[in-house]
């Protein structure tokens, strides 16, 4: 039975601190930051999709260095096999028997570089994981360590040599977020950090890897009031309901809203979820998620205006108490 021991009464000022810490190497992408915690901690898994060059990699290994946990990068590319992923096992000559050699997927932080850049086969290879937090080879299942976390890149999908990814694998990404392009003020200053030093290199952990599983821990936590499921589920049916999508928002989907909501609460000090929460978070975790008609994409439609128009369609509840802070 999971512990209702907190640790961290007070985790803004230790969220501050990471966030903060992640900045020393990111310039001007403090919500990006924020969210990609958000994720993190909330269990989830996260992709980065934008155009090559703006800081998409580095993002990812100032978040693991930030973190403390043992890290490690998978390069995608299109001979990529799901063995070297997941692992393999290995006849040894001396025991007469099999063992198994770990792949980098076993590991609490991973990146995934240019995910879509692999094939479908090997994308594959990252489901189990991504769901169940294991991965079976040979008939032989093993756990992944706590944390487990994902953070994957991907070029945008009409760029070449690209795979879109299935839609088992982007449901199974808690959120997608980009980071764009800088202001001039903001490039000014990546250059002024990177004249004569790596900030990535000098970049020191603010929590380790105990420390970080109790997060999330005291995360999941937060009260949730009945209305607010009640809101996630009429957001969900709405979604499945419209007739400008193909598909809709899945119950996973719903869940992982939830879960994200309770994360942000947690980080800005709260004991519960309010509405804002929510609006705040659906459009990063759902928008990937939902599929277009084709008569929809023709009229120069998106997920995200289809979203924005049911949030502003759709009630918002009302909380009549608060348990808590």
């Amino acid at each position: 039975m999971q512990s209702k021991t907190r640790i961290f009464d007070q985790p803004q000022p230790l969220v501050e601190r990471m966030i903060m810490n992640v900045e020393k190497v990111i310039v001007g992408k403090r919500e990006t930051i924020e969210k990609a915690f958000v994720a993190m901690l909330s269990g989830g898994h996260l992709l980065l999709e934008d155009v090559p060059g703006v800081g998409k990699t580095m993002l990812v290994r100032a978040l693991a260095r930030t973190i403390g946990c043992e890290f490690k990068r998978i390069q995608c590319t299109p001979d990529l096999l799901p063995s070297d992923v997941t692992g393999v096992s290995v006849f040894n000559v001396k025991s007469n028997d099999f063992e198994f050699r770990p792949g980098p997927l076993m590991t609490p932080i991973v990146l995934a570089d240019e995910v879509n850049r692999t094939s479908p086969k090997t994308q594959s290879a990252f489901l189990e994981a991504m769901e169940e937090k294991r991965v079976t080879i040979d008939g032989v299942s093993y756990e992944l360590p706590k944390p487990f976390v994902l953070l994957a890149t991907q070029n945008p999908v009409d760029y070449e040599g690209t795979y879109a990814l299935p839609e088992a694998q982007m449901d199974r990404f808690m959120m997608k977020l980009s980071l764009g392009y800088p202001t001039p003020e903001q490039e000014i200053l990546m250059l002024d950090r990177l004249q004569d030093r790596q900030p990535l290199e000098h970049l020191k952990p603010v929590i380790v890897q105990d420390e970080f599983v109790q997060l999330q821990r005291e995360a999941t936590m937060i009260h949730v009031d009945n209305t607010l499921k009640d809101f996630i589920v009429r957001l969900a049916l709405a979604t499945r309901e419209h007739v400008d999508l193909y598909l809709g928002a899945s119950p996973r989907a719903s869940y992982a809203l939830m879960r994200a909501a309770q994360t942000l609460a947690y980080m800005k000090g709260r004991s519960f979820v309010v509405p804002d929460d929510i609006k705040d978070l659906v459009l990063p975790i759902w928008t990937h998620r939902l599929i277009l008609t084709s008569e929809a994409r023709m009229t120069g439609k998106s997920a995200e205006t289809i979203l924005t128009d049911l949030l502003a369609t759709l009630q918002t509840p009302v909380l009549r108490y608060v348990s808590g802070k």
